[in-house]
């Protein structure tokens, strides 16, 4: 099932709107992260430059098989091994990961969805204990020059509120300028 509003624009349009390496690093994806998971990954805008911080395998899962192809592509081109892209719907079916078997789940600009509560409930399921959820979108105001329509566009306090129903602790907020906000969760131990 495609999001609400999920068309990308042009590869290099739409990463004109980040700075993917300094993003992840505000973030908290660094070096300490064995295994990811990019849910909607796109064109990899995050999923190749978080495979050069991670000591493990991060996953590119998104449901249009021209990124999937895109994100292939672009990890064969810098000869990187440690990305594994899935074309798999994994909002109206699980993404097929084990339990507890990420360190890091990145839910970016995707939480627009029309049920969103499946999304984190997905992440939450394949987090480790301790495991950190990173939830990116745009800031809500209709200026920004891209992202979905301001009536299904989430603030943060609704993201925050979702992921906190479902257990997630807030570790912290960023303002992810000129476009975006960040949020960084963990999930409990010992569940």
């Amino acid at each position: 099932m495609k999001i609400r509003e999920s068309g990308m624009p042009a590869e290099n349009l739409w990463e004109h709107f980040f700075d993917p390496r300094k993003i992840l690093v505000v973030m908290g994806f660094d070096h300490s992260i064995a295994n990811a998971v990019d849910f909607g990954c796109g064109y990899g805008t995050f999923t190749i430059p978080a495979s050069k911080l991670i000591k493990g395998t991060i996953y590119a899962i998104d449901i249009e098989e021209k990124m999937i192809k895109r994100v292939t592509e672009r990890a064969s081109n810098e000869n990187l091994k440690n990305i594994k892209a899935m074309l798999c719907d994994f909002i109206l079916e699980s993404s097929g990961m084990e339990d507890q078997s990420m360190d890091y789940a990145m839910l970016f600009n995707i939480l627009h969805a029309e049920k969103p509560e499946g999304l984190l409930k997905e992440a939450y399921r394949v987090l480790m204990p301790e495991g950190k959820l990173g939830i990116i979108h745009w800031n809500y105001n209709p200026e920004t020059p891209r992202g979905p329509p301001m009536d299904i566009r989430p603030r943060p306090e609704q993201c925050i509120k979702w992921a906190s129903d479902l257990g997630f602790k807030l570790e912290s907020r960023h303002n992810l300028n000129p476009y975006h906000y960040g949020l960084v969760f963990s999930k409990p131990g010992g569940k």
